[in-house]
């Protein structure tokens, strides 16, 4: 059993939801974000209610290099190692390219592709050493093809995350690292809390309920919830772009 494991992006959405859900099943955990008090908050809140489970939190900008090895480095330091680490911090900001928006848009860039290439890096460093780990990329069903308007940059920082997480589980294959790309389709979180009506969405509970079982199978890849997004996937990869576009 990977007991230990550590989650960016925990102040909020799937990294709260999932913290959640992996304290229930007994796991310790290590959670960082950028916004300490919610931390804070959450850490009494998985304290109480599971009491077997260890939790330390720590500040972390992800875009800030240094402080990424150095929470890294601290989290295992605290306990001994690490078993898991699940790359989920990102933002959804952005417009259509041209419309006066870069700041958004590469804000969205650097944090879900750039900051995660450094957390790639930060992770692997204490995994090698290990000679152990599973190497967790929250991408995004955005991935599967690029995107038009808001949806752009980010459908493209995402499809960059899945390609860094592919490459490095090429390179690892027979060896005790496991890297697994999880794609999730429309599960109720901050990120698309003003989207009105959307397909096929479920709440935050039942979704993140279905990210950590996934997670725990340790797939090379998976799309989450499995209905009906493994078919869309597909679809999305595959039809002709005209065709693609109308799903889009």
């Amino acid at each position: 059993m990977r007991q230990t494991i550590l989650i960016t992006g925990a102040s909020s959405g799937l990294g709260w939801g999932m913290a959640t859900e992996f304290a229930a099943k007994g796991y310790d955990l290590a959670l960082c974000a950028r916004r300490t008090s919610r931390l804070e908050e959450l850490r009494q809140e998985l304290e109480v209610e599971n009491p077997a489970s260890r939790v330390r939190i720590r500040e972390l900008d992800v875009r800030d290099t240094e402080a990424v090895f150095d929470t890294f480095r601290g989290f295992r330091d605290d306990f001994g190692g690490l078993d898991r680490i699940i790359v989920n911090a990102g933002i959804g900001k952005g417009a259509p390219l041209g419309t006066g928006h870069v700041h958004a848009n590469r804000e969205t860039a650097e944090t879900n592709f750039v900051a995660a290439l450094v957390q790639f890096e930060a992770a692997l460093e204490i995994f090698r050493a290990q000679n152990a780990g599973h190497l967790v990329a929250i991408s995004s069903m955005g991935a599967m093809r690029g995107m038009p308007r808001k949806m752009t940059a980010y459908a493209a920082s995402k499809a960059g995350l899945a390609a860094l997480a592919e490459g490095v589980r090429v390179e690892l294959m027979n060896t005790p690292i496991r890297v697994s790309t999880i794609f999730p389709g429309f599960i109720r979180s901050p990120i698309n809390e003003d989207v009105g009506r959307t397909p096929f969405i479920v709440d935050a509970e039942k979704g993140c309920r279905m990210l950590v079982r996934t997670i725990e199978q340790e797939p090379q890849t998976a799309c989450v919830p499995g209905w009906p997004w493994a078919p869309v996937g597909w679809l999305l990869r595959n039809l002709p772009l005209r065709l693609a576009a109308r799903m889009m």
